[in-house]
């Protein structure tokens, strides 16, 4: 009644939020480079009517931290052993693709990028974690929207064949679990980043360069980023039997849940589902692009993208081996309801049962069973191995006048949350692993800012760049290493 033997426990992170050393080594900027917080409607780029291109112009005004983030780059091996002394077995970071092909499109790779990475995954198994490696994680290089439009062009599928080929050679032997591109189906309500897709064809309004972007490039964007995940799995098990090849994203809309039994609040909540998570999940796990898709083309024939049916038998025929995904919260749809959303998922009208909620000012209500529902759901639809490879919370906090954190509201979170993927198990749902998300303090993709915290270690830096970068071990980090030793056995006693 446990959890499996074979549980993967650890933590996540990303390359463009803890690294650092953004233009060191050859690499060039990547999309989040030129920005504070993905939520930001201002990017640094700026149109230029000589070239009638986009060009990279940072504001000078604003504090970019994940230009040096936590000085990862210098400092894995230390992070590392920290990981592992909470008996992580499996640790998620991601390539920056940049540090590989610095603009993308070159025919070469970049030796510093690619040794970087080799000595990474050296380190990680040598501290006796597997590495669960995402190619794409909101890090495709800047030049690629700027002087290509991004993934609406289907040049990028042949960049991005080139990238996924020069790591899946290298690095065979060293990395088992891969995942394509981190939340991409986020590309709907934020194209610039989650899609990387830039309009440069005569953009709408070249001073917003994000709602520049028109549907008909994201929807184009999306085709050709079903035809490069296809590649992406037929390669992986060309060059490597032992490859598992995963999609990521985003599902805390699953947990979409009707207001009331008002049928149009039920539809309402379908059709969430379906334009937050399943547009994407379906071509990936089922290899077909679903009708609910097709009618948004039929009843707008300007929005059709331009496919091939190569293109369509390989996303049929190359699906993933596994499913991974980030959870956070949940959400309530009513029609009188504006439903918005960021980097936690869907936000609709407060669901009244639930309790509690993060301090302010991030407020994400917290939904346990949610965790249970989406696990069960996705498992029904799809049938494929179930991995969570971030959930989490972020908090504001500082050590008190001992230097210490005594942070109860992120344990109560985590085994709230743990005890639910638990009863999943039970509901018959093949769970692979758990990662909570942000085991260190990172740079928060969604605000730009080190003062939302999710680690179980302590990073001393803060949102004017002040700070020693010092670690330091809050009191989360010992409960998560005693569930860990457990097996989550800890949780289940009575």
């Amino acid at each position: 009644m446990s959890f499996p033997k074979n549980f993967l426990w650890g933590g996540a992170v990303a390359a463009n939020q803890l690294e650092g050393a953004w233009l060191e080594d050859g690499k060039q900027p990547n999309v989040t480079d030129i920005m504070v917080g993905i939520g930001s409607r201002h990017p640094g780029i700026a149109w230029n009517e000589e070239t009638g291109k986009y060009e990279m112009k940072l504001d000078p005004e604003l504090k970019y931290l994940s230009h040096e983030g936590i000085d990862f780059y210098h400092r894995y091996k230390e992070d590392l052993k920290l990981m592992a002394g909470m008996g992580f077995n499996c640790f998620r970071t991601s390539i920056a693709w940049g540090r590989i092909f610095p603009n993308g499109d070159e025919e070469e790779p970049n030796e510093a990028g690619l040794k970087f990475y080799d000595d990474l995954f050296d380190e990680m198994k040598k501290d006796g974690m597997e590495p669960v490696i995402t190619l794409s994680h909101y890090e495709t290089p800047l030049h690629l929207l700027t002087e290509y439009g991004g993934w609406a062009n289907p040049k990028l599928i042949g960049y991005w064949r080139n990238y996924v080929t020069t790591v899946f050679n290298r690095y065979k032997g060293k990395v088992k679990y891969w995942l394509t591109f981190n939340e991409v189906n986020a590309m709907l309500r934020n194209p610039f980043v989650a899609g990387s897709v830039l309009t440069i064809d005569n953009p709408k309004d070249p001073s917003d360069p994000i709602g520049s972007t028109t549907e008909k490039d994201i929807w184009q964007g999306y085709y050709n980023i079903l035809v490069a995940n296809a590649e992406t799995v037929k390669l992986g098990h060309e060059i490597s039997p032992d490859y598992q090849i995963g999609c990521m994203l985003t599902c805390s809309g699953v947990a979409t849940y009707p207001y009331n039994c008002n049928p149009l609040n039920v539809l309402g909540a379908l059709h969430t589902q379906r334009m937050a998570v399943f547009f994407m999940g379906d071509p990936f796990c089922l290899g077909e692009i679903p009708g609910y898709v097709k009618r948004i083309w039929n009843e707008n024939p300007d929005l059709t993208p331009e496919m091939s049916e190569e293109g369509l038998q390989l996303i049929r025929e190359n699906t993933v081996d596994f499913f991974s995904f980030s959870y956070y919260r949940s959400a309530a749809f009513d029609t009188d309801a504006e439903m918005t959303s960021n980097t936690g998922g869907i936000k609709g009208k407060e669901n009244p049962f639930l309790k509690e909620s993060s301090p302010k000012p991030w407020s994400w209500a917290v939904d346990p069973e949610g965790i249970r529902y989406t696990l069960n759901t996705l498992y029904d639809r799809y049938r494929k191995p179930l991995f969570i490879v971030e959930n989490g919370i972020g908090l504001d906090e500082a050590p008190d006048e001992n230097g210490k954190i005594d942070d109860p509201f992120r344990v109560r979170y985590l085994e709230a949350h743990l005890k639910q993927v638990h009863e999943a198990i039970l509901d018959g749902v093949p769970v692979m692993g758990y990662l909570w998300w942000g085991p260190i303090d990172v740079v928060s993709a969604g605000t730009g800012e080190m003062k939302k915290r999710y680690g179980f270690v302590y990073v001393d830096r803060h949102n004017d760049g002040s700070g020693t970068l010092q670690r330091s071990l809050k009191n989360s980090y010992d409960r998560y290493k005693e569930i860990i030793a457990s097996n989550g056995e800890i949780l289940l006693e009575k």
